[in-house]
């Protein structure tokens, strides 16, 4: 086998590895901040209230179902 050709798989497998990594850590900034926006309205303590923790559950929840509902869509449309 070709060494280059082996180098040149495991690169474009490390760089496959790095884009999911960038899209994860992308989904989480943007959940956290659109959660944190909706559920935590006033200066935060040393531990959130009951509301807003059941808030920010419930709202991590959705984002994620939507966007493995959204993910499936592109997916079929492929």
């Amino acid at each position: 086998m070709d060494p280059s050709a082996l180098k040149s798989a495991e690169l474009e497998q490390l760089l496959n590895q790095e884009k999911e990594r960038a899209m994860v850590n992308e989904v989480v900034a943007k959940l956290t901040s659109s959660c944190w926006d909706k559920c935590v309205t006033g200066t935060p303590g040393s531990k959130f209230s009951s509301s807003e923790s059941n808030c920010l559950s419930y709202c991590a929840q959705r984002y994620m179902e939507m966007s493995m509902i959204i993910m499936k869509r592109f997916q079929s449309m492929h």
